[in-house]
């Protein structure tokens, strides 16, 4: 018999936004089914309900024809449901094996904890995905990358019928795509539901065989993925035809002049990295995931400690021993991990933006909250954030909302930003906002803003990028101009062993 999941009429509200309204349709077990849709759709907040994170205002839920409720997410885990999210639910202090096996540790016949058993469960089943990851390393330690494989193993280890993937590409290699992609292969011959979240089209052809749209937290439509192209996903998606994604993008035709320089930089990341970034440029850092981008700009941002080489910033040579320092001098950094380092997810909008200045904001012992408030509504009016309210709860906006914060905080009068470093800007973002956030980037330019601009998207990245520098195992490899650049030359690069 062929397992199914069915949504009925599903309704969600939250304070002044309606998230979800009359969502219906079905999934087939042996089948991979997209979920599509832009930043705030509703894809999350459907995930969570059937996960039982989050309860339904209206609808309900049938598994195999039954209706089915969770008050809990152990009672959707208990179903056979398991939901692997973009913010990974690992145990960082714990072991991989513990975070594979959290419910079901195994016990000798005294009723001890038998590691020795779990070190080979675990181990089996590690190999089975091919990956160099030791039972026993402790999670937090791992890249992110191989974070995100222990949740996926995690859920594959609980025998669950229906599984559902929220962006589970986004941190990984094309290697360890293959990977999962194998695996979600594996899973649909077993016949399982598998509902697949992903911003990125190509993959979306690739690995699934229906697809549903949402928009504005309705259904929209629903598609057979081999009769239907990229094209007419968009327009369903953003109920209008956006056309290419670069197109017509407003660039900065002028530079101006070498605003940083990067001479032999080396911290116990970084081996040897050189490069200048101008006024106006958007420079962008290419590499595989290890190759050292991030370690680049927490360096630069002072949140690594350099142990080499000079940062020459605004024609003076510069140590910052903390991000505050570089704030202090116009450099702000938006990090790839936005909900653990870019934001305070349980403070408002409000607070979220005006944190770094709040001190020029103070009069005596006051702050002038009508200041405030301009300040927060003009990043609000200007990156078209979709909230009710400044009060509103950064951690209840949809991820692309989220970056928008992020830049309204620090391209804010008061920041006087001469360097902005972008770390994966349009992760886990639809098509219609990468749009928008790309028009920015290049708005940001021509207003004379240095960008360094780091991303996992090659066409992103040459698009984008006046230059673009590749690196590899924590060096410079190569430098290639916007003419010179193809994905190829790119990739070529960015694997160039560097002694």
């Amino acid at each position: 018999m062929t397992k199914t999941l069915e949504f009925r009429g599903i309704g969600k509200s939250y304070p002044g936004v309606r998230a979800l309204d009359n969502v219906s349709f079905r999934a087939e077990g042996g089948k991979v089914l997209a979920l599509l849709g832009e930043n705030g759709a509703g894809k999350s907040t459907l995930l969570k309900i059937m996960s039982g994170d989050q309860k339904a205002d209206e609808g309900e839920i049938l598994i195999n024809g039954e209706p089915v409720s969770f008050p809990d997410p152990q009672a959707a885990i208990a179903a056979g449901i398991s939901v692997i999210y973009q913010e990974r639910q690992l145990i960082p202090t714990m072991s991989v094996m513990e975070n594979i096996y959290p419910d079901n540790l195994p016990k000798t016949k005294f009723g001890l904890f038998d590691s020795n058993k779990l070190y080979q469960q675990a181990k089996k089943l590690i190999d089975t995905f091919g990956l160099p990851i030791d039972p026993t390393e402790q999670v937090g330690r791992l890249n992110v990358a191989y974070q995100q494989m222990v949740e996926i193993m995690k859920a594959y280890a609980r025998n669950a019928d229906i599984i559902a993937f929220d962006e589970p590409t986004a941190p990984l290699t094309d290697t360890e795509i293959d990977i999962l992609f194998k695996l979600i292969r594996k899973l649909k011959e077993e016949g399982k539901v598998i509902i697949y979240v992903s911003h990125r089209l190509a993959e979306i052809f690739q690995i699934t065989d229906e697809i549903v749209v949402l928009k504005d937290g309705k259904f929209v439509n629903s598609f057979k993925t081999e009769d239907t192209n990229e094209a007419e996903l968009i327009k369903a998606m953003v109920g209008r035809d956006i056309g290419d994604t670069y197109a017509n993008l407003c660039r900065n035709e002028s530079l101006g002049e070498v605003i940083l320089e990067v001479k032999h930089l080396k911290s116990p990341y970084l081996q040897d990295v050189s490069f200048e970034v101008r006024k106006g440029e958007i420079l962008g850092l290419a590499g595989l995931v290890g190759s050292g981008r991030t370690e680049v700009a927490r360096a630069l941002f002072g949140a690594d400690p350099v142990t080499g080489g000079e940062i020459i910033f605004d024609g003076k040579k510069v140590v910052f021993e903390s991000p505050k320092a570089a704030i202090e001098h116009g450099i702000a950094l938006c990090p790839e991990d936005r909900k653990e380092q870019g934001l305070i997810m349980l403070h408002s909008i409000k607070n979220n933006v005006v944190m770094p200045f709040m001190d020029k904001l103070r009069k005596k012992l006051f702050i002038s909250q009508e200041k405030v408030k301009d300040i927060v509504d003009d990043a609000v009016k200007k990156y078209s954030i979709k909230t009710p309210s400044i009060e509103k709860i950064a951690g209840e906006l949809s991820g692309g909302n989220q970056q928008k914060v992020i830049l309204g905080r620090w391209t804010s009068e008061m920041m006087q930003t001469k360097l902005l470093i972008l770390d994966e800007p349009t992760k886990g973002i639809d098509v219609g906002t990468k749009r928008e956030i790309y028009q920015t980037i290049c708005d940001l330019a021509r207003q004379g803003i240095a960008v360094i601009l780091i991303s996992s998207e090659l066409p992103e990245v040459i698009n984008l990028a006046d230059r673009i520098v590749t690196m590899n195992r924590g060096r410079v490899t190569g430098v290639l101009t916007r003419e010179e650049a193809t994905e190829e030359k790119v990739l070529s690069l960015a694997m160039r062993e560097v002694s």
